[in-house]
């Protein structure tokens, strides 16, 4: 009996998983594994390449050193994240596993998911990785036909070369290849005010938070392939629905 219940404590403290639905829908199974609060937030932020603790921590404000370190451990010991050495100055950095990245559709589908609850706040903060996501995610595909175009965005210094071409988009993080603009900014926020709330690109200069470059017949396309989906609910309102259930 002693050594059933050493055998017990030995695998809590070794199972990288730590706690379990005991469930096997593979759902279930996911949540076991980044179901953690920052986890995914974490994975977001490795989505564009790898990256410095230091500069996971700054992107994630509300996360502390311990808990962030315990997220990375548990996620490199899953097979989620790898430990690399990139060329200095960078050194050691966190990075997705092939597995890992295979998750990115997940962010897409949970992103415009949430874009749709009543409750979402967008003025909240928004991370380079967030907007650049929510372009692959929020890209309207027959908007997007018979579009080509390539801009590069530097937002907070991350350089990052954005290219439409076949319906889709693709993001790479210091991209190689021309671009025909290109738009530099200290934070996401205005770009999600650019693409998202119709704020021209005139006032944000104005405002110095953009300074843009190149052709802006191409940066007003490109502006264009974004839609946002209606907000859970309402779409019956907009059909004349909600004043007939409130009746």
């Amino acid at each position: 009996m002693e050594s059933e219940k050493i055998t017990e404590r030995e695998s809590e403290t070794t199972d990288p998983i730590g706690w379990s639905y005991n469930d096997a829908c593979g759902a279930a199974h996911a949540l076991d594994l980044v179901g953690e609060r920052w986890t995914l937030l974490a994975m977001r932020e490795l989505m564009m390449g790898p990256k410095r603790f230091t500069d996971l921590r700054a992107s994630l404000p509300g996360i502390s050193a311990n808990v962030l370190t315990q997220r990375l451990t548990k996620l490199e010991a899953v097979g989620v994240v790898e430990r690399v050495t990139l060329p200095p100055p960078a050194g050691r950095a966190y990075q997705l596993t092939p597995w890992g990245y295979e998750a990115r559709p997940i962010f897409m589908v949970l992103g415009r998911w949430g874009a749709r609850s009543p409750r979402h706040d967008p003025t909240l903060p928004l991370t380079a990785n967030s907007i650049l996501m929510s372009f692959e995610t929020m890209l309207d595909a027959e908007r997007a036909a018979g579009v080509a175009l390539a801009i590069g965005l530097t937002i907070g210094g991350e350089s990052f070369r954005v290219a439409v071409a076949q319906g889709a988009l693709r993001v790479e993080r210091d991209g190689p290849g021309p671009v025909a603009a290109g738009i530099v900014t200290p934070a996401a926020p205005p770009l999600a005010g650019w693409v998202y709330g119709g704020v021209p690109l005139e006032t944000l200069e104005a405002d110095g938070v953009m300074r843009v470059t190149g052709d802006r017949g191409v940066l007003a396309t490109f502006r264009t392939l974004f839609v946002l989906p209606a907000k859970a609910g309402l779409e019956d309102c907009a059909n004349g629905g909600c004043d007939r259930r409130e009746s």
